[in-house]
């Protein structure tokens, strides 16, 4: 996908959880914390800060294996997912890391949901 229509997509997609969700338009954080939320499979409830940064770090890593770099490796006695490095992901620029996760975000929407 080009950088416009990734971009395109990423505005349509954050106009659609800003008015389901009641909110702001969400950033890149916002959404990794909603996809984590959604993979770890209990529903909403409150979340400490480091419950908070491992959520966006299971969305990260379910998004990332969409591109062969990660593989689910389980999930621990509470039923939090774990991801294992399978290939090392490459020094993208900061550009380049933020295209790539909103084009992951919008495809895992789209997969999700049926966006599209």
């Amino acid at each position: 996908m080009k950088a416009s229509e990734v971009n395109k997509k990423w505005a349509e997609l954050q106009q659609l959880i800003a008015r389901d969700f009641d909110m702001e338009l969400p950033d890149i954080k916002v959404m990794l914390f909603l996809i984590g939320v959604q993979e770890l499979g209990k529903g909403p409830q409150q979340f400490s800060k480091r419950q908070k940064e491992e959520l966006m770090h299971i969305a990260t890593c379910r998004l990332f294996s969409a591109m062969g770099f990660y593989e689910l490796n389980g999930l621990d006695e509470e039923g939090w997912p774990h991801w294992k490095l399978i290939k090392p992901i490459p020094n993208y620029t900061l550009l380049e890391q933020e295209l790539i996760l909103k084009s992951l975000i919008v495809d895992y929407f789209e997969d999700t949901y049926s966006l599209s």
